[in-house]
């Protein structure tokens, strides 16, 4: 997705880690995006965060990591422990596991740090104000440390408590981590690049389709939507869509998309003449999937899986300068691939850039060009330039005296 912004330096105004001295026996919360399963499948929003902890440990900070993993609002959200392993091996040093982060035993755990050690404390999506913004628990996360370093780029569009909530109490920096995201984003914002632009929307966040599809039916040449993104627009457009999934906020969704396409904007929106539906229980999927003329809609108990690419949509793609992926258009991991491989395939021979956007995203498609794990803070860069963690790191920079120990 081309955006007509940023409107100047996403950076301009945000306090740097890398500009900062850190004194040995500083207490730090590092404030990180390590959300990864158990089964640590894609370990790439943790490695991308292992330079920012060793610089704390090796400067001498006690360093307090806070993290998440799913989400409290499914039960999703586990234990960390696994995390805590990972980040031992591949730093070399111990750092330990401490389940509570929001407890009085937790500030114990933390103010016990020596010079240079590393604890990670327990999931703050456990509880259920850190992703209201909970001003309480913020408060509770800030007992951890003095001073914060903000990485996480992939959930620096969430206004969460273990974020801007932290950074409305404790003097906070950009981490390397997330200095560097923001970074390698900037040529994919600018209004400089030429040629033309296409974004093509998939998976079941509600950023793709409230930012992602808001703009980017302004801004782009070619718009095409999949996975709930797909479902919305069709729903939008008087559709039948069966037992079609529509995500965790349908109703936000479909209003933005209703809203966008009533507006309008210079982009070609691809509606697909045909989908591929299968029989569903929830979101599992019963029996084999069989092509659905989309003006027919799609039968109750069933599901779009799938969709088939105009051959005009894919001429289009192949023909663009810059492309935009954020997430996955289909059923992908469930073999229902035909979507996905005629964009690929398309973008293939391209005569410029394609960047995919979102841990799932790059987890879960063969793509070995640019990638950026950060799915919805990416999004809404491209889209505003500016996300909300760099503006509360900004307003934080500008509080009077808001870190007298720097040296």
């Amino acid at each position: 997705m081309a955006s007509d912004g940023p409107r100047g330096d996403p950076l301009a105004g945000v306090p740097l880690l890398t500009e900062r001295t850190v004194v040995p026996g500083e207490r730090w919360i590092h404030s990180a995006g390590f959300n990864v399963g158990p089964d640590l499948a894609s370990t790439g929003r943790v490695d991308s965060e292992l330079d920012d902890l060793r610089l704390l440990s090796d400067a001498g900070a006690r360093v307090a990591v806070l993290s998440h993993q799913g989400s409290h609002r499914d039960g999703s959200a586990t234990a960390l422990d696994h995390i805590a392993a990972y980040l031992s091996r591949r730093l070399d040093r111990p750092v330990r596991y401490v389940p509570e982060n929001a407890s009085d035993a937790a500030v114990e755990e933390a103010r016990r740090l020596r010079p240079g050690e590393i604890a990670l404390f327990g999931n703050t999506r456990h509880h259920a104000g850190e992703e209201r913004g909970d001003d309480d628990l913020a408060r509770r996360f800030a007992l951890l440390g003095d001073r914060v370093a903000v990485g996480g780029f992939s959930k620096a569009h969430r206004a969460h408590a273990s974020n801007t909530g932290l950074l409305r109490r404790l003097p906070g920096y950009a981490a390397r981590s997330l200095v560097t995201d923001v970074r390698f984003m900037a040529p994919w914002c600018g209004t400089g690049s030429p040629g033309p632009s296409a974004a093509v929307l998939g998976g079941r966040k509600k950023e793709k389709t409230c930012v992602g599809l808001v703009h980017a039916l302004r801004t782009c040449r070619l718009v095409v939507p999949g996975g709930v993104v797909l479902n919305t627009v069709l729903r939008a457009l008087g559709h039948e869509i069966g037992a079609s999934d529509t995500g965790s906020h349908p109703e936000e969704c479909l209003d933005a998309a209703r809203t966008a396409l009533r507006t309008g904007g210079r982009a070609r929106l691809h509606v697909p003449t045909t989908v591929r539906a299968a029989p569903v229980d929830g979101r599992r999927i019963t029996g084999a999937a069989f092509p659905v003329a989309v003006a027919d809609g799609v039968p109750p108990g069933h599901a779009i899986v799938d969709f088939v690419l105009e051959p005009w949509a894919a001429r289009m793609l192949a023909g663009m300068s810059r492309t935009v992926v954020a997430g996955t258009p289909s059923r992908y991991l469930d073999g229902h691939r035909g979507s996905c491989d005629a964009i690929l395939s398309a973008l293939a021979a391209a005569p410029g850039r394609t960047l995919l956007l979102g841990g799932d995203t790059v987890a879960e498609l063969p793509w070995d060009g640019p990638v950026s794990t950060g799915g919805g803070s990416a999004l809404h860069l491209l889209s505003t330039g500016t996300c909300a963690v760099l503006d509360a790191l900004r307003d934080n920079a500008a509080r009077p005296g808001r870190d007298a120990s720097h040296t």
